[in-house]
Order: structure tokens, then C-alpha cells, then sequence
């Protein structure tokens, strides 16, 4: 297999999943618990730094996650993550929530964040991403 450069990779390793937005996980406005935002948002921010690294990965940071738009229930989300920097142990990836209507062509950006990763090796330390 041909190796990638650092922008194929990055392009390579775009992650986007969609969920619908159900009562259960809504808050008593009726519109999606922050908390679970940045729960989805983590998940494919992880997804994303480790089809990008393909080396372990853990969590180390959030940083400014803006709310912009409330999203309701009954609603369709598309969370799309993308590495934004590479360092030498660390890297960084932007996630944007979009909120769309079902029975409707609206659509727009709900939810920016982004998420710092740092590569582990087996013992947990922190190592160089390849």
C-alpha cells in the first residue's frame, strides 16, 4: 500500500456520523444536553486522531466548544471531525455539529470544537506519532 503524505492522511482520516436527536437525550428545553454534544463530539474526535495516527490515542484536552445554535429534538445531526494540527506526541481535531431538519433541506452549523489527542505507547507514556 502506497503511503499517504501528512494532507492525504489528514483527508483520509475525516470521520462524519450521523444521529437523530431523541427525547432521552434532551434537556427539559427540549433541545440536546450540552453534555452529550460533547460526549458525540469526543467520540469523533477519537475516531478521528486514531484513523489518522492508527497508534493508540487518549484524550487530553476541549478547548472553546461554542454552542451557536440550541438542537432540538427530532432533529438529525451530522458530527464531521478533521485533524487540524499534527505535533510531535499531540495532535489537534476540530469537530462541527450540523443540525438538520427531517422533513426539510435546513441545515446549519450548531456546534464547533476542538480536541486535543496525545499518542500513547503500551505502558501509557506519551510517544512520537508516526
Amino acid at each position: 500500500m502506497k503511503s499517504l503524505n501528512r494532507e492525504e492522511r489528514i483527508r483520509a482520516s475525516e470521520t462524519s456520523i450521523f444521529k437523530a436527536v431523541f427525547p432521552n437525550t434532551t434537556n427539559h428545553y427540549d433541545t440536546l444536553f450540552g453534555g452529550t454534544a460533547m460526549q458525540l463530539m469526543d467520540e469523533v474526535a477519537f475516531i478521528t486522531a486514531t484513523r489518522f495516527s492508527r497508534q493508540r490515542v487518549v484524550t487530553i484536552s476541549s478547548d472553546k466548544i461554542d454552542f451557536r445554535q440550541p438542537i432540538p429534538s427530532g432533529t438529525i445531526v451530522e458530527l464531521k471531525g478533521r485533524v487540524s494540527t499534527v505535533g510531535n506526541t499531540s495532535l489537534k481535531v476540530r469537530v462541527e455539529i450540523y443540525t438538520e431538519e427531517m422533513y426539510s433541506l435546513s441545515r446549519e452549523q450548531a456546534v464547533t470544537g476542538e480536541f486535543t489527542f496525545v499518542a500513547i505507547d503500551e505502558h501509557k507514556k506519551p510517544t512520537k506519532i508516526i
